[in-house]
């Protein structure tokens, strides 16, 4: 897909990996609409588009609310381009966790993802054209122990990129899934004990990337019309591995993660 002039629209889009997506679906010559919770932080982010010559348009909302996705979908009409991204959830045990972070945790990105493609999914397929990129982690494909919650929500977006897939070929919408190893942002200064969860033998194979190196791969993935890019390679080599050799795998993450 050709960018220049392009809407597109990017949930968690106050820092990390949105906010450097947004800059760069910008420097491409899009308009981008950032989505997050922080009026404040999404205004800094618009302001350094523009400063660089871009375009942005700031939309405070919270997606774990479905009301409030709807009337973001009244303000913002369907992109060209649309990125979830928005996620939340710390690591814990499944009996650590609250009903209501677990809710939390359903609710972004899983639910906010499922039902702001649901808005726009219409009238892209009504014009025959768009793009949806949902941003995932790897554990979506590579399950490690102290995690259910969070986990688990990342297997059901997996889920709906794969079932959404099936439903939108040959209709001129496609769908991307792109999927980083450990990531060198605000993520696991935000939900404190996460890090700590990661098993050894991940953090000994997986080099950490950069939200930079993630919003080009985000970019990438719509201009070539990729259908999933996991990286960095050492990551990639280790889901094949999990698909190849489940049994070890599965071991190795317990033998090195978290335990009770």
């Amino acid at each position: 897909m050709q960018l220049s002039g392009k809407k597109v629209l990017v949930t968690g889009a106050s820092q990390g990996i949105g906010a450097e997506a947004a800059f760069r679906f910008a420097a491409h010559g899009a308009h981008v609409h950032l989505v997050a919770r922080s009026a404040e932080l999404l205004d800094l982010q618009v302001k350094r588009i523009k400063e660089f010559g871009g375009s942005a348009t700031a939309h405070p909302a919270d997606l774990a609310d479905a009301e409030q996705i709807r009337a973001l979908a009244e303000e913002v009409p369907a992109p060209d381009v649309l990125v979830n991204n928005a996620g939340v959830g710390r690591w814990l045990f499944l009996d650590d966790t609250s009903a209501d972070e677990l809710a939390t945790m359903t609710a972004v990105p899983y639910l906010a993802a499922l039902l702001l493609t649901r808005e726009y999914l219409g009238a892209m397929r009504s014009r025959g054209s768009g793009w949806i990129v949902n941003v995932n982690s790897p554990v979506s494909r590579l399950p490690i122990p102290g995690c259910v919650g969070y986990q688990s929500s990342r297997w059901a977006l997996r889920g709906l990129t794969a079932s959404l897939r099936l439903d939108l070929r040959g209709t001129g919408v496609g769908i991307s899934e792109v999927v980083p190893g450990k990531v060198s942002s605000e993520y696991f200064t935000n939900n404190p004990g996460a890090e700590e969860r990661i098993p050894a033998i991940a953090r000994l194979m997986i080099p950490t990337v950069t939200p930079e190196q993630c919003a080009k791969a985000i970019v990438d993935a719509v201009e070539k019309e990729r259908a999933e890019h996991l990286f960095p390679w050492q990551l990639k080599a280790f889901e094949i591995s999990g698909r190849l050799f489940p049994g070890l795998t599965s071991y190795l993450a317990w033998k090195t993660g978290t335990h009770r």
